[in-house]
């Protein structure tokens, strides 16, 4: 299985090729140090056996910004070389940290910008990475990543909508790439050639004025000429059409940049693979053989794997995926497709890390900050006979479902829909025993069923199946009679 097979990256032997990329936890303190928490959350990562850990981004300055970890000063050190070994002693996952500068911005909506930056502060920037990089080879890392994406400021130079008229300006894209050319410089000075570093950029900024797939393949290209050992993809999540909410800084994922970042329920999966296979096909077209690893809804194995055997990755990014179920990969290796907690995409953990409150899963139990250990032997809630008494009743929210509770330790219920003939699948996870299903279509023929599932995945057969047509309008119907559509 491609997902199972190891991967080197500049002497990194990454033991799968699942990534679990940054996610703030908002676990530390607003001193920035590795609480215990923080390194929980981590090692329950390799417990899983996810192949390469990020480290959710790390600030390598001073500046506020809510409980973020830091790397800025060598006396954070000490917390994070005790949590990498944590890490490194529980199973062969790597782990390298995102290492982020951010400008500044305030509860009034305000947000510094690129072309307020001076040179001094420029230069400062350049040397804080190099300093920052050195100091994660010190604590033990096994490489690093740039973050160059989002609204943070590398990606806001790199950024299109870059407003700067000077060497580093929006006017060339050569201007928009010097700074990171400058940063890379910067780190490899400080750590050498044979420590990896990988970059996050955007395949697309999805904002007014934001530079799209056309120049993310060249922007991919002159990452991998600047040296880098790999490439991470994702999209939007920028300031630009940020939802200011009074007394609240500005938050980049509350637009619809933020929405494509972190897409919700209603997308398909898989939705930003296509840029991923284009940036790779270009840069290994112009002789780069660097790695290309994505994001966007992959949670799904079998997507994932026809994704790695297609060529159109090296590599998958799950967040979200992970975060609901760090075994993920365990679960792949031992063929227990069945046992994994699957995302519903219903974003509970980016509304947590917009309001700067610990990130947890909603599938998870109640109360709880981490997600809960594997237990292979456990039993799996049921049914008397399969049978969960599911009725359905049609209202002015449209249809909703609800069944008797199942026997045993049903932490939430996994509801499945097919469309007509179409395949069943999850449409959501929910913790009561009733679900509305809003998105009908008059006409169209519905089958569900519901699954029960205890907080490590164990699930009971699929109940009894369900079906149900919703009424045609009487135009659509009168339309149908006179075109003779059955």
């Amino acid at each position: 299985m491609k997902l199972l097979e190891p991967l080197v990256i500049n002497g990194m032997r990454v033991p799968n090729r699942v990534m679990v990329p940054a996610m703030v936890t908002r676990l530390s303190g607003e001193d920035g140090f590795v609480t215990q928490a923080i390194s929980d959350r981590y090692v329950r990562y390799a417990q899983g056996e996810v192949g390469l850990i990020v480290v959710e981004a790390m600030a390598i300055h001073g500046s506020n910004a809510g409980p973020l970890l830091r790397i800025g000063e060598d006396k954070f050190i000490p917390g994070l070389k005790e949590m990498n070994a944590r890490i490194h002693g529980t199973s062969d996952s790597k782990v390298v940290p995102q290492l982020i500068h951010f400008m500044k911005i305030s509860k009034s909506g305000w947000r510094q910008t690129v072309d307020m930056l001076s040179i001094e502060e420029i230069e400062r920037i350049v040397e804080q990475f190099g300093q920052a990089a050195a100091r994660a080879r010190e604590a033990g890392f096994d490489g690093i990543e740039l973050h160059n994406a989002h609204g943070y400021t590398l990606a806001s130079f790199v950024s299109s909508a870059n407003k700067r008229t000077d060497e580093y300006g929006g006017t060339t894209l050569e201007n928009r790439l010097r700074l990171i050319g400058r940063v890379m410089e910067s780190v490899r000075r400080y750590v050498g050639d044979d420590f990896p570093v990988g970059i996050r950029y955007l395949a697309d900024e999805f904002v007014r004025e934001g530079y799209t797939i056309e120049d993310a393949r060249l922007i991919g290209l002159r990452m991998a000429q600047l040296g880098a050992d790999y490439l991470s993809l994702s999209v939007g999540g920028k300031f630009e059409d940020a939802v200011h909410t009074p007394g609240h800084v500005l938050h980049a994922y509350s637009g619809y940049s933020g929405d494509r970042c972190m897409p919700g329920a209603k997308y398909p999966p898989a939705l930003h693979l296509a840029y991923a296979e284009q940036i790779r096909a270009f840069v290994r077209g112009k002789g780069y053989d660097v790695p290309i690893i994505a994001a966007g809804k992959l949670s799904d194995p079998r997507v994932a794997e026809e994704a790695l055997v297609s060529g159109k990755l090296d590599m998958v990014a799950i967040a979200r995926g992970l975060l609901a179920d760090p075994d993920w990969v365990r679960k792949v290796r031992l063929g227990a497709l069945d046992r994994i907690v699957e995302c519903d995409y219903c974003n509970v953990c980016k509304q947590l890390d917009g309001a700067h409150m610990p990130v947890t899963c909603f599938l998870w139990p109640k109360g709880a900050m981490q997600a809960p250990a594997a237990d292979d032997a456990a039993a799996a809630p049921n049914w008397p006979e399969g049978n969960a008494g599911i009725t359905v009743k049609e209202g002015p929210n449209g249809l909703t479902l609800k069944w008797k509770k199942a026997q045993g330790s049903p932490t939430y219920y996994d509801v499945y829909r097919a469309d007509d003939e179409g395949e069943m699948r999850v449409v959501d996870g929910v913790k009561t025993t009733m679900f509305t299903d809003s998105g009908l279509l008059g006409g169209m023929s519905y089958r569900y069923y519901v699954r029960a599932c205890d907080a490590t995945g164990h699930a009971s057969a699929p109940s009894e199946v369900v079906h149900y047509t919703p009424p045609l309008p009487s135009a659509a119907v009168a339309r149908a009679e006179t075109i003779g559509v059955a």
